[in-house]
């Protein structure tokens, strides 16, 4: 056994590999995703075409206008709704539809926390990316 691996410092991590501080920081980030979530994808009656303009609170880096018309765009905003935007934000700039046909693309772009916790709570973005795989 080396001589360190009984140490305090080096102790065994917590449970997934992680320390213990590092596996709670994970777990808060995450909850933070959870509790912007909607009941149900259904609560999502954001527009599917024209211009979107998001609030600085949810594009306070970048672009803030954005054309429904053009793929990227509209990836960029459901992309930055989805990690900027609060949960009274997500029903007024993000539609079911759209989103359920762009996430087997979006979910490649948003970070891992927010596609497992989209995901975990709507089973039909999971079932969707995977038939589209």
């Amino acid at each position: 056994m080396e001589p360190w691996a009984s140490s305090p410092q080096h102790s065994e991590p917590a449970s997934g590999g992680l320390p213990d501080a590092v596996a709670e920081d994970l777990e808060l980030y995450r909850e933070k995703f959870r509790r912007r979530l909607p009941d149900s994808l259904d609560e999502l009656h954001g527009p599917v075409r024209g211009v979107v303009e998001l609030p600085l609170h949810i594009a306070w880096s970048g672009m803030t206008a954005y054309d429904l018309g053009k793929p990227r765009q509209r990836m960029g905003l459901y992309r930055t709704a989805l990690h900027e935007g609060l949960r009274e934000d997500l029903p007024q700039y993000l539609n079911r539809d759209l989103l359920l046909q762009m996430w087997p693309v979006l979910r490649t772009l948003v970070g891992r926390t927010v596609r497992s916790v989209w995901e975990d709570a709507f089973p039909e973005l999971a079932t969707g990316s995977q038939a589209a795989a």
